[in-house]
């Protein structure tokens, strides 16, 4: 237990982990069903090219959507990008800055142009409004992010997408399992793409999906993730191998016979943060709707520096040092990134604060009690002292140059 700044492993103190705790560590899973279906994979001699498995996890994941159509594919990025290609959108995507940016470089890499818009200053979630005030002439979609796993203005977005003629897909990386007004994320808009990276809750090494209950979309996104083979017209971009390997649906399957057990996990871890850092001032964890089901995958904190007397960028300087392993999720945002930032240049001044205000702390099955319970009197001592600390780092700072 740390009592003072000089106990802080930034000014010499010890560090409070000796392994690093981190965010997005990948869950536990049972390794002897793992390699039950490696050793089949393996026995089967079907590696991949829409193998049993692969298609079993689509068929799994398509149940939990409430979806007619999934397809897997090698991750959430190529998922993204077989979407835009089924679509044949050219020109302009509307989309939100505040994404990881595979949100926008999907677009990009095959030649589409994000125009980023404004968040709700609250939810982080795109604001319908900039998104109606951005469409142009040149406009060939609307994507949303469910960022954090908490879903999108979903209805609102519809109505802006329908009254201008517009698909509308979403970005759902964190949301698997997540719900809306009670419906599944993965029915909404015209098709809605999930990622199954390794830091995800449900992982597969790497992989991805997209999921639809457009059917010919569905059969255009198969078709063009294996070279183009079966498509009945032609389509510009030929095809691609976009295809999710036997080995990673073997890893996603078991991955997924875990989610309850994960999220139950994850769901403890975040209530515990909740608890420890509620009377801590300056510091807030962003809640979820308790009326919705949710994956509790990230654990995000709002930083006011004014009533902290320290800075989210030192606070991660302060638990990095512990071996808590925070990060800015997410900052800069993609406007502020190059190659947008230089071409096209915007100000979104909600986006801006907010990214520069939250953290995500370390969460997941590998994250225990006591691990929350270390990472909280971290923080409540570095933000007890935070003028202090911050006067300290300055200083430091100041004899290295």
């Amino acid at each position: 237990m740390k009592r003072d700044v000089s106990d802080l492993a930034l000014f010499g103190g010890r560090s409070a982990f000796l392994h690093p705790v981190h965010v997005g560590c990948p869950s536990r899973v049972d390794r002897a069903r793992l390699f039950d279906r490696l050793n089949w994979v393996l026995d089967n001699q079907w590696l991949t090219n829409g193998g049993p498995l692969a298609l079993e996890l689509e068929d799994r994941v398509a149940e939990i959507a409430g979806v007619r159509n999934c397809v897997a594919t090698c991750n959430a990025t190529t998922a993204l990008q077989l979407l835009f290609q089924a679509a044949e959108l050219t020109g302009e995507v509307i989309m939100p800055s505040l994404s990881f940016a595979a949100t926008a470089h999907a677009a990009r890499w095959i030649g589409l142009d994000p125009v980023f818009v404004d968040v709700d200053p609250l939810t982080g979630s795109m604001e319908p409004a900039a998104v109606a005030k951005a469409i142009g002439p040149r406009s060939a979609a609307i994507l949303g992010v469910h960022l954090w796993g908490r879903p999108c203005q979903v209805d609102d977005l519809e109505k802006v997408a329908a009254d201008h003629g517009l698909p509308l897909f979403f970005d759902a990386a964190h949301a698997t399992g997540c719900t809306w007004r009670g419906r599944a994320v993965g029915g909404f808009g015209t098709a809605e793409v999930f990622s199954f990276h390794a830091t995800k809750v449900v992982n597969a090494f790497e992989g991805g999906a997209v999921v639809t209950d457009d059917d010919e979309l569905a059969q255009r996104v198969r078709a063009l993730h294996n070279f183009g083979i079966g498509l009945s017209d032609s389509s510009p971009a030929g095809g691609t191998n976009g295809k999710m390997s036997e080995a990673s649906a073997a890893m996603a399957l078991t991955s997924l016979d875990a989610f309850e057990d994960t999220v139950r996990h994850n769901r403890a871890n975040f209530h515990l943060y909740s608890e420890e850092l509620a009377d801590v001032p300056g510091l807030s964890v962003i809640p979820h709707d308790r009326d919705e089901r949710h994956n509790y995958q990230y654990v995000i904190v709002a930083v006011e520096e004014s009533a902290t007397g320290i800075g989210r960028d030192l606070l991660i300087e302060v638990l990095r040092a512990e071996n808590a392993m925070a990060k800015p999720y997410f900052s800069p945002p993609c406007h502020q990134l190059e190659p947008y930032r230089s071409r096209a240049p915007v100000e979104l001044p909600h986006t801006e604060r907010l990214a520069a205000r939250v953290l995500a702390l370390p969460t997941g099955t590998s994250v225990s009690r006591e691990d929350i319970r270390r990472v909280c009197n971290v923080l409540r001592l570095a933000v007890s002292y935070g003028a202090d600390v911050t006067t300290r780092w300055n200083r430091m700072k100041g004899g290295r140059e």
